[in-house]
Parts: structure tokens; C-alpha cells; sequence
């Protein structure tokens, strides 16, 4: 295993490091060939509840490219079915859910959950990668309410959200039932990922973008106050991402976290100017990996040069890594987010 490197967490704590860390959402997934290889015989669910290949698939991209962090190889719905969802990924639209929720009563029938019950295999999987497999930090994840509950009603992705947020605003008493139901889940399924080793939480609220400011206040931030309130005392960093999210950037910012994840449409210098005075993780667009490398090489230049004055940056994308990204191309830029960020912050000492 070697030597640990503990540059994502010092740099999301906001302590002082020698290079900007670095690791990309989506990193293990179909940009591999060798991931390739294994989706043709497995598909995620059954990849995630097999600890073995799981680890493998998560440890991938560490060995590959030598990111600064492992992020464990699952979806934001895994823990659904432990609470009585029956959610089913299907292949090229994600997940789709047979039993929506429409009423209280859908909402009170929904059951507690339970990691070492429901999803021992993602333990198990922790376990292995950080007991015996990681020299990086492995984050674990957990989808938020909102982005849970979009699919949930929804029944399945969307664009618009139209269900969703008709009936957060129409059923506010039961919205407000299910985001408990929720938060608790999330809470037993983080604490649990934590005790088995995982070393830094990204909550991913994929989808709340298509709230505005003043229903996110109203309809999440409670939720979200209480979620990572509890989180805090596991001691561990706390990443929020979601993506269109930029209006809500100060809003995270309030929330108990360590690091602010943004997307490509907020600059890191705006965040700052702002008044986002937390660590901050991003944002190159991942688009731009399909761009000849000088385009790439300077942009990232400029993300680098910008989360210097940050009071802590983690390298990223502002979403994640989709299956036409050439693996060399994310060693490459890996290399050079180490080496570009130790020069700087080598001149600013």
C-alpha cells in the first residue's frame, strides 16, 4: 500500500499542501476499457455487490491515473430497495423505480435502513480498499434528498422535475415527511460507510439546481442543516456537489460543511468574490477533455491559478467523466495538476 497521501484531506480541511489534489467524478466507469470489459458481463448492481470486483473497479483509476483519491464505485439509489423502493438501473436511463411515490400513506410505508442489513457488500467493499488495497483516501457518497427524491417520485430521470416540485409545493407536510425519511437514511448510510473506512463524504444533489434560492431555503435547507449536522461528528471532510447549482452556492456555503463543490458555470474567483470563503472543489468542464491538449493544459492553468487563492481546492470536474474521455488524456492532466500547483504554490511560500 505504501506511504499514505493525505493531500485531499489536508487541502479540505484548508491546511497547507504541496500540490492541488486532484480525482474526477465518475473516474472509475466507461472512459476504462477494462471497466468496458466487465460491463459486459455485469451490470452495476451486480458489480457493487461483489466486494472483490467492486474494489477493483474503484481502485482502477488510482493505479491508472494517480489521483489523490478513490471514490467508491456505487449509485446514489443502492440504499433505496433497504427502505422498499424497487428501483432497477436500466441501461442507458438510469434509474427507474416501479413503485413512485404519490401519497402520505407511500411515504409512511417507507421502512428504515439498515447498511449492515441492506447493503453489507458496499461495507465489505470499503473494507477491503482501505484495509488492504488504498494508500489514497476512499470517499465515500450519498445521494441528497431532493436529487432521492426527484427519482422517487419522478419514477424515474427527468428534465424538468415537474412532479417533484408540484408536489413539494402542493404536499409540503408529506414533502417534509420524506425528506425525514430520507435524511435518516443517508445519516445510517454515511455513518456506516465512515465506520468502515471511507475517509472523506460527497453528498451528491445532482438535480436541486431546478430549485430556486427561496424554495431551497423553504423545502431543503432544513433538511440539509440536520443531514450534515449529524455527519459532522464523524470528523471526516464533507464535499456538497450538485450541478446548475451556482444560485445556491452561499446557500452550501451555510450548510456545516468542509468543501463546496462547483460546476463549470461559477468560477472559482466568483465563488470567492461571493463571500465562499470554504475550501472549494472543481471545475473544468468535462467537455473540454475532448479538446486538443493545449486547450485543456490552459484552462486547467487558469483553475489551478484561481483555487490557489481559495482557502483549500481540490482539482475536479464540474461533473463527471463520460465514456468518450481518452483514459490518457485524465493521466496526463492528473500529472499535470501536480506538477503546474506545486510550481505555484511553491513561488507563493
Amino acid at each position: 500500500m505504501g506511504t499514505f497521501n493525505d493531500t485531499l484531506l489536508r487541502a479540505a480541511r484548508g491546511e497547507a499542501v504541496e500540490h492541488t489534489p486532484v480525482w474526477y467524478m465518475r473516474q472509475a466507469g466507461r472512459s476504462q476499457p477494462e471497466y468496458r470489459a466487465i460491463k459486459e458481463k455485469y451490470s452495476l448492481e451486480e458489480i457493487t455487490q461483489q466486494p472483490e470486483l467492486c474494489a477493483y473497479v474503484t481502485r482502477l483509476p488510482v493505479e491508472n491515473y494517480n489521483v489523490d483519491a478513490a471514490i467508491l464505485y456505487k449509485d446514489i439509489v443502492t440504499p433505496l430497495p433497504g427502505i422498499g423502493v424497487d428501483v432497477k438501473i436500466k441501461a442507458g436511463v438510469g434509474p427507474v423505480i416501479s413503485n413512485p411515490i404519490r401519497t402520505a400513506a407511500d411515504v409512511e410505508r417507507l421502512g428504515e435502513f439498515n447498511a449492515k442489513e441492506h447493503t453489507p457488500f458496499v461495507l465489505e467493499t470499503i473494507e477491503m480498499l482501505t484495509k488492504e488495497q488504498l494508500n489514497v483516501p476512499l470517499i465515500g457518497f450519498g445521494g441528497a434528498p431532493f436529487t432521492l427524491a426527484s427519482y422517487m417520485i419522478e419514477g424515474g430521470p427527468s428534465r424538468s422535475y415537474n412532479k417533484t416540485k408540484s408536489f413539494m409545493v402542493s404536499q409540503p407536510q408529506v414533502w417534509f415527511m420524506l425528506m425525514d425519511k430520507l435524511a435518516d437514511m443517508i445519516i445510517a448510510d454515511i455513518t456506516a460507510q465512515v465506520e468502515a473506512g471511507a475517509k472523506a463524504i460527497q453528498i451528491f444533489d445532482s438535480w436541486v439546481g431546478a430549485l430556486n434560492v427561496e424554495d431551497y431555503r423553504v423545502f431543503i435547507k432544513p433538511v440539509m442543516t440536520r443531514i450534515f449536522g449529524e455527519l459532522r461528528k464523524l470528523n471526516v471532510p464533507l464535499i456538497q456537489f450538485g450541478v446548475g447549482a451556482s444560485h445556491l452556492a452561499n446557500e452550501w456555503h451555510d450548510l456545516p460543511i468542509d468543501v463546496v463543490g462547483l460546476d463549470w458555470r461559477l468560477p472559482i474567483k466568483d465563488a470567492i468574490a461571493r463571500g465562499i470563503t470554504k475550501p472549494v472543489q472543481g471545475n473544468l468542464d468535462p467537455s473540454f477533455l475532448l479538446a486538443d491538449w493545449s486547450v485543456i493544459e490552459k484552462r486547467a492553468k487558469d483553475i489551478i491559478d484561481q483555487g490557489v487563492h481559495a482557502s483549500g481546492h481540490i482539482f475536479n470536474l464540474g461533473h463527471g467523466v463520460f465514456p468518450e474521455v481518452n483514459p490518457d488524456v485524465l493521466k496526463r492532466l492528473t500529472t499535470f495538476v501536480h506538477e503546474y500547483s506545486a510550481q505555484v504554490r511553491a513561488q507563493q511560500q
